[in-house]
């Protein structure tokens, strides 16, 4: 019930002013969000980069209603794509980018944004890098699979996002799981009708297991989202089970969230890259997260509480 309020919430117009115009929501979301600028961005990653983890950068804004900005948000990605080459950490760093941000809902929008899709694509080519198409809403999943094999025609090493939370989601696994694909596996963080995305944890969990199997047993590159201890527990005894060296795989966590953890499986080998967010459009990811843990919502209600 929480999660689904929570979700409803993301959407509401009047529940963003009053979390933007609380006074010390800002000092809350710097434990989610990197900054507004990719300078903000670039100088937390230096000291992530430091302690050996690995990146992604997701310039926040999604569900783009006008092709000027599709256009402004595919340039921010070019620039950020340029710094990295310019800095040579393009072996450490990706993007991942949503193709609602790109334009995927205007009318034509699939042209549109499979077009800036492309355009970043060869800026990361440029730097070294990759692009991972992260998956939003379920009416976009079939939109999304289609731009994404588009890519991988001349950027193979595009990546994909999986759901968990779908009932298709091992059925994706499946078609996915070849040489050279990288897919990431996530829960899922939107709202979806029960006819199409299971609906309890318990659910989801298994859900998650089955298509974890299917990855780790595959020929491609599993990205294992989840700060879940039994589900990285599940993970790493499934890549001994297959003979999975540590850089055959790797686990991917979410900015600001159980950072021990982060450098806890990186100094025992593991690949750990995280999910770095920012941009001044932080509302909807805010709430997104909130809605995933419950223990973040109470970090987020006390910092409200207290002026310190």
């Amino acid at each position: 019930m929480l999660r689904r309020v929570l979700l409803a919430a993301s959407h509401s117009g009047g529940v963003r002013r009053l979390v933007e115009t609380a006074p010390y929501t800002r000092n809350v979301v710097k434990r989610f969000v990197a900054g507004e600028s990719v300078t903000d961005a670039l100088t937390v990653t230096e000291r992530l980069i430091s302690d050996g983890l690995l990146i992604t950068f997701d310039h926040l804004g999604e569900e783009t209603v006008e092709t000027a900005q599709a256009e402004t948000i595919t340039g921010r990605y070019e620039e950020l794509l340029t710094r990295l080459a310019a800095n040579g950490t393009g072996t450490r760093a990706e993007v991942s980018v949503k193709l609602t941000a790109l334009g995927q809902l205007l009318d034509d929008g699939e042209k549109i944004a499979l077009e800036n899709a492309r355009r970043i694509c060869a800026a990361a080519r440029d730097a070294g890098t990759t692009v991972t198409l992260d998956m939003e809403d379920h009416t976009t999943v079939d939109s999304t699979l289609r731009v994404l094999n588009e890519l991988r025609e001349e950027y193979p090493t595009t990546g994909a996002v999986i759901q968990a939370y779908l009932r298709r989601a091992e059925e994706y696994c499946v078609a996915l799981a070849d040489e050279g694909s990288r897919v990431r596996l996530c829960k899922g963080a939107y709202r979806a009708p029960a006819s199409v995305a299971f609906t309890s944890r318990d659910e989801i969990d298994k859900s998650y297991v089955r298509c974890m199997k299917v990855l780790m047993g595959g020929r491609g590159y599993p990205m294992l989202a989840t700060h879940d201890p039994r589900l990285i527990e599940i993970g790493g005894s499934l890549a001994g089970l297959h003979g999975r060296e540590p850089g055959s795989f790797e686990y991917q966590m979410l900015y600001g969230i159980r950072p021990n953890e982060q450098l806890r499986l990186a100094r025992q080998g593991a690949q750990v890259r995280v999910y770095v967010p920012y941009g001044e459009e932080w509302y909807g990811y805010l709430m997104r997260r909130l809605a995933e843990r419950p223990a973040n919502l109470g970090f987020f209600l006390r910092s409200l509480a207290t002026r310190s």
